[in-house]
């Protein structure tokens, strides 16, 4: 049926909690996409403590590009996951995704050489960062507004505890030194995700685009009930008739929106994260720890990223996305300069109380990101776009993020040789307070507005979009997650 269809009979009223379960369903079956992302992301911390027995004779520059290689696929990944969840549909490019991971993860488990290795990391980097760009994306437009922030931030959480499992594995490997197992296990919850995503709708917004209004009813009725689907409807479609080319995300309509997307992007890998994620046993064992003892820290490490996730996902709905962001990156900052002060003091080798303070600098840094710049970075760009463009403008923000990760990543043992342990982290906790300051001007508040209604808010020019404010009623309650 065309737009102007007589819509279709609307469907018998959902209990909340047969709401409830739609939602969050369908968004824990996504953001296996997130705990494969952060899996494939943490786990080569402790496979390179033994990849050298099998292929021996790697020098430093190998374990460098074995690690990095992935983020120049994930770059990729995220810019082909654009056209193609804006083409094909959010629902097709999941399963895609899916398919990716587990060829990924199993061709790294029996590569024969260190050549098929690297390759094997290509492909698992298109997997992760399709999966950075598209598993937000899709559960943004499915969730209600008053949920989203928690339901989007399902992701970060998944990205999290998939990083706590790499580090656990790889803890628990260490006696076998089974790096092939170590990468071999993410095919499981690939399989979950491809299997599960077979049985999930379509994003409502996406089949709105494609003038497939009834399919878009039919998809809303079971995730919000019977409140505000024509108004959401209505909105969706003035938003989405113009015609969209990539030509529109540089427009100057939407320049100041996609600033704000690329420098989140940016700020979330420059401030630091990812050499934690990659290197800290390694830094870890350079500073005067074991290999048991620095992999046990990772995960303590590990651990505190998922718990203040969590509180993270219990606040953001609450207290807004901009005080989170703020008070966060604050945190990242002060863990940097405790980190930086610590080798300053004690020197490139610590012992002792020094180690514990430095183990403790990196823990209130993890935890300061993970209930900020984390979730809300990944958050914000599923809602501060226009649904016409969405894809792309993510896969934008996505790939800034990524080819910044690469950077960092690429370059953070060199810079360690260059200014320091105390240099280092004394320039990222400096980025780190840059980034406030950023946040605190540029930065909208996001919380409990309707996808729509921030897309008015963010100033898109008056012809643009219809002025439907008058035709949508007030926000009906709905269920905490």
């Amino acid at each position: 049926m065309t737009r102007t269809g007589n819509p279709a009979p609307p469907a018998a009223p959902l209990s909340s909690g047969t709401i409830h379960r739609h939602v969050v369903w369908g968004a824990a079956i996504t953001a296996l996409g997130g705990l494969l992302f952060g899996y494939d992301t943490g786990v080569i911390s402790g496979a390179l403590l033994f990849i050298g027995k099998d292929f021996h004779g790697l020098t430093s520059f190998d374990k460098e590009l074995l690690t990095s290689i992935l983020l120049i696929g994930a770059l990729a990944g995220a810019l082909a996951a654009g056209k193609i969840a804006d083409r094909v549909g959010r629902r097709p490019t999941v399963l895609g995704t899916a398919a990716l991971f587990v060829a990924g993860v199993m061709l790294a488990a029996f590569s024969p050489s260190y050549a098929v290795l690297v390759g094997a990391r290509v492909v698992i980097g298109l997997a992760v960062g399709s999966a950075s760009m598209v598993v937000p994306l899709y559960i943004g437009e499915v969730a209600p507004p008053r949920v989203r922030g928690a339901l989007v931030s399902f992701n970060q959480l998944a990205i999290t505890s998939g990083i706590l499992v790499s580090y656990l594995v790889d803890y628990g490997l260490s006696s076998s030194q089974n790096w092939r197992l170590m990468f071999g296990l993410a095919a499981v919850p690939a399989i979950l995700m491809f299997t599960g995503m077979l049985f999930q709708h379509e994003s409502p917004h996406w089949l709105v685009a494609q003038g497939r209004e009834d399919e878009a009813r039919k998809v809303l009725h079971r995730v919000r009930g019977e409140a505000d689907i024509d108004a959401e409807i209505a909105e969706v479609r003035e938003l989405s008739e113009r015609n969209s080319s990539f030509r529109e995300v540089l427009s100057p309509a939407v320049r100041h929106v996609m600033i704000i997307g690329v420098t989140l992007a940016v700020f979330q890998q420059i401030t630091g994260i990812n050499t934690i994620i990659y290197y800290a046993p390694t830094l870890l064992k350079s500073a005067g720890l074991g290999s048991s003892a620095a992999l046990l820290a990772n995960v303590v490490n590990g651990a505190v990223n998922v718990a203040m996730t969590i509180v993270a996902i219990r606040l953001l709905d609450r207290t807004g996305r901009r005080p989170l962001l703020l008070g966060g990156t604050a945190g990242m900052a002060a863990g940097m300069v405790v980190v930086a002060l610590t080798f300053l003091l004690g020197g490139d080798q610590l012992h002792g109380g020094t180690a514990y303070i430095a183990i403790a600098g990196l823990l209130i840094y993890t935890g300061s990101f993970a209930i900020g710049l984390g979730p809300v970075f990944w958050l914000l760009i599923s809602e501060i776009y226009p649904v016409k463009i969405r894809g792309q403008a993510m896969s934008v923000a996505t790939m800034a993020n990524w080819g910044a990760n690469f950077v960092v990543t690429i370059s953070f043992l060199t810079l360690l040789g260059a200014i320091g342990n105390a240099g280092t982290f004394f320039l990222f906790g400096g980025l780190s307070i840059v980034a406030v300051v950023y946040f605190q001007r540029q930065v909208p508040e996001t919380r409990n507005r309707s996808l729509q209604d921030i897309e008015r808010e963010l100033g898109l020019p008056r012809g643009a979009i219809a002025d439907t404010a008058a035709q949508v009623p007030a926000q009906v309650p709905e269920p905490d997650v």
